[in-house]
C-alpha cells in the first residue's frame, strides 16, 4: 500500500480545482492545466484539501495510485507557486543570451546554437554563464533544462559545460607524466 498516495495535497483559497468525467482541471494565478486521471480513480476535492482514493480495495496495491497523486500535486504546486531550474555554463567564451522567444547559445562550437523556447517556459539569463528557467509545466520545464544540458554536458576533467546549479560534477585525474 502506497505511503505517498495516502497523503492528503494541501490547496490554497486562490486555486480554483474541479474533477468531472475523469478530468482534473486546476487554475491559479500562474496559469491553467488539465490532467486525465486513470479511471480506477477518483479525485476528492475538500475545502483545504484533496484526496485521490482508488475505487476498488484490490487498486490500493496498484503503484499508479502514488503516480496519480503525485501528478495531481505538482499540477497544484505548479499553478500557485511555480518551478523553476538554473543552468549554469562552464567554460571559456560560453555564453547565452535570450533574445525574443529564441535561447542563443555560444558554447564553443563553430556555430551558435539557437533553442527555441516552448511558451509555457519563462527563461532569463541575469549573467552570461547563468540561465534560469521557470514555469507552471514540472514536465515541460525539466524537459526544456534537459535538452538545454544536452548541447554540451559537463565533462569531468576541465568540468567544462552545461550543468544545474545544484549538481556536482565528479573530477577525474589527468594524464600524469
Amino acid at each position: 500500500m502506497s505511503r505517498i498516495a495516502k497523503n492528503s495535497i494541501k490547496i490554497d483559497k486562490n486555486i480554483l480545482c474541479s474533477f468531472q468525467n475523469g478530468k482534473f482541471n486546476a487554475k491559479g494565478k500562474l496559469g491553467e492545466m488539465v490532467l486525465s486521471v486513470d479511471p480506477l480513480y477518483t479525485v476528492d476535492i475538500q475545502e483545504t484539501e484533496i484526496f485521490v482514493n482508488p475505487k476498488a480495495e484490490k487498486d490500493k496495491l496498484n503503484p499508479k495510485w502514488g503516480t496519480m497523486r503525485s501528478l495531481i500535486s505538482n499540477i497544484v504546486t505548479g499553478v500557485s507557486i511555480g518551478f523553476s531550474k538554473t543552468l549554469e555554463l562552464n567554460g571559456t567564451g560560453y555564453r547565452a543570451s535570450v533574445s525574443g522567444t529564441t535561447l542563443k547559445l555560444q558554447l564553443g562550437f563553430s556555430h551558435d546554437i539557437n533553442h527555441i523556447i516552448p511558451k509555457e517556459v519563462n527563461i532569463e539569463c541575469p549573467k552570461q554563464n547563468i540561465i534560469k528557467l521557470s514555469s507552471f509545466n514540472k514536465e515541460i520545464l525539466g524537459a526544456t533544462a534537459a535538452k538545454i544540458r544536452s548541447y554540451r554536458k559537463p565533462e569531468p576533467f576541465k568540468g567544462k559545460g552545461i550543468k544545474y546549479d545544484d549538481e556536482f560534477i565528479f573530477r577525474k585525474e589527468g594524464k600524469k607524466k
